[in-house]
């Protein structure tokens, strides 16, 4: 596992979230649907008049198969992304607690080394902390 992944665990956690996004709003645009009211009167004697209510869905069947080949696609990549997180999360757990905290403050909060120095105590420069790091990942 290298330093490339921890970027991806961050892009997938993000793209997780706005996939999820895009499927609530094609989920919204498939549920669509439209109403209205006509009179109309018995074609036949008594011409009785009528009031009908018509529902239906504001696109064709073509476009309905475009949107389900459109959530396929999304909840595709949301899988995809999910895996990646799995990995890095899994990954995450064998490492130790010390590189664990400097990982999530310098990744995953998107933290200074400076700010990472601060938070893990200590008496700990960004240097140090840097270097411990890059010493870790070299390892790895």
């Amino acid at each position: 596992m290298d330093k490339t992944i921890l970027q991806e665990y961050i892009d997938a956690c993000e793209l997780i979230r706005e996939t999820e996004e895009d499927i609530r709003k094609l989920r919204r645009k498939k549920q669509t649907v439209i109403q209205t009211n006509v009179k109309g009167s018995n074609p036949e004697f008594p011409y009785q008049e009528q009031h009908f209510r018509i529902q239906g869905t504001a696109f064709t069947y073509v476009e309905d198969s475009r949107l389900r080949m459109g959530e396929k696609l999304l909840e595709e990549r949301k899988s995809r992304a999910e895996e990646i997180k799995h990995q890095v999360e899994e990954w995450m757990l064998t490492i130790p607690m010390r590189m664990q905290r400097v990982i999530r403050f310098k990744f995953f909060q998107c933290m200074t080394w400076e700010e990472v120095a601060v938070r893990m105590g200590r008496k700990v420069t960004a240097d140090s902390v840097k270097k411990e790091f890059y010493r870790f990942m070299e390892e790895k």
